[in-house]
């Protein structure tokens, strides 16, 4: 179906026809000097996102799923939990017997989040342990004390579409339980807390640029913060097969280690990079017209029966999230909103500890489990109109009765 206003796609659509001529600039110079792997480009962009969070340094890689998968590596998080649920899966043992066989560490995080930041913590073979969120939709600390065993190894927060977790309960419980802290900040460049950025609290703190995102790139793209100069170190070597020479223009700083181990390929690609260094520039302009969208759809539904998002000084607004009553009552809104022509999306229908055969059912997870039966996101990329916006408004108002 073709809407008149689609959720995401005119976002990156209209970016580039706005800024074509710079974008095909930054295009053409990687190509005409030959700068397409770990050049120039992605050290600038590199540097930037470091200085833009507040940390020292900063390393990019093909996706925020690797930039969390990368890190859980390099802090040396690993077990058997991989190996023995495929034991489960494949009628081998049960998962009674998967527990007391488990040698290896946990992290906590939890179920209201993309996959990947659950799927980290397993592709290690470490066990995810899951706690619920507050009202707010991040992660409850007051119940990660309770969940920390003697096999926790990390913490690892998700801020959620533009807010960020208390992060000062967080690290007071990592430092008191000397435990890793690896924020999910994918959806959260640029968010602070307390004046700091999200991203800078932890070990390392990961970020996606991914089409979608606040800092979307015309593909896949992700990266890694951190204060920590050895794990930037191991970071960069796990990123492109352990290899600092390989036409990398930080092999000056860092210098490939005598000792070589097994790593992987996960690069952020230099042309990726580039077009990433044009937007960068627009990035705060960015921040400022979501956020005047999103008040402006607060200011003109604030009357009706629905659920509205509560935004804090530091948050950003990578996407505008509501909550109608039921599933019922939520697809019912979504073919209203369908007729009018405008492209919402509902993400979710399941929580992850839900999901079959991912052996996570066994967490209790009550305010995760409300939130996928009313949540449903509202387009508030940027490159909205003003004309645009109105007519949502004035959608949901129709649908309301108002």
């Amino acid at each position: 179906m073709e809407y008149k206003i689609n959720f995401i796609r005119n976002s990156y659509i209209r970016f580039a026809a706005k800024h074509k001529q710079e974008l095909i600039n930054a295009f053409w110079n990687c190509v005409k000097k030959g700068n397409l792997i770990l050049r120039e480009d992605v050290s600038e962009f590199e540097d930037r996102l470091a200085e833009y969070t507040g940390t020292k340094h900063g390393i990019g890689t093909n996706s925020g799923t690797d930039a969390l998968f990368l890190s859980v590596l390099a802090l040396g998080i690993k077990g058997n939990w991989d190996y023995l649920l495929k034991q489960v899966q494949e009628g081998k043992m049960t998962l009674a017997q998967a527990n007391k066989k488990f040698e290896g560490d946990e992290v906590i995080t939890v179920s209201h989040t993309f996959i990947a930041s659950i799927q980290c913590i397993i592709h290690a073979g470490a066990r995810p342990i899951l706690v619920d969120v507050g009202p707010n939709e991040l992660m409850d600390v007051t119940q990660i004390e309770k969940a920390i065993t003697k096999k926790t190894k990390a913490i690892l927060p998700v801020h959620f579409h533009g807010k960020v977790c208390d992060m000062d309960a967080i690290m007071k419980l990592a430092k008191k339980y000397k435990l890793y802290v690896i924020e999910d900040a994918c959806q959260a460049l640029g968010s602070s807390f307390k004046g700091k950025k999200a991203g800078s609290f932890g070990d390392v703190g990961c970020f996606s640029f991914n089409t979608p995102k606040l800092l979307g790139g015309f593909g896949d793209g992700g990266g890694i913060v951190t204060n920590n100069r050895k794990l930037a170190e191991k970071l960069y070597l796990l990123r492109n097969h352990w290899n600092m020479a390989q036409t990398s223009v930080r092999m000056a700083d860092f210098p490939t280690p005598p000792i070589v181990h097994w790593a992987w390929k996960s690069r952020l690609d230099n042309i990726q990079a580039a077009l990433l260094n044009v937007k960068f520039k627009y990035y705060n302009q960015f921040l400022a017209r979501r956020k005047e969208i999103a008040n402006r759809y607060i200011d003109g539904m604030k009357d009706l029966p629905l659920r509205l998002p509560v935004y804090g000084k530091g948050d950003v607004i990578q996407e505008f999230i509501v909550r109608i009553g039921n599933d019922a009552e939520r697809q019912k809104f979504k073919k209203f909103m369908d007729k009018k022509s405008v492209e919402l999306l509902i993400r979710e229908t399941t929580p992850n500890h839900k999901v079959k055969n991912l052996y996570l059912s066994h967490f209790k997870l009550p305010v995760t489990e409300t939130i996928s039966k009313d949540a449903v996101r509202i387009p508030a990329y940027p490159e909205l109109t003003d004309q645009e916006v109105n007519y949502i408004i004035k959608s949901v108002r129709e649908f309301y009765g108002s």
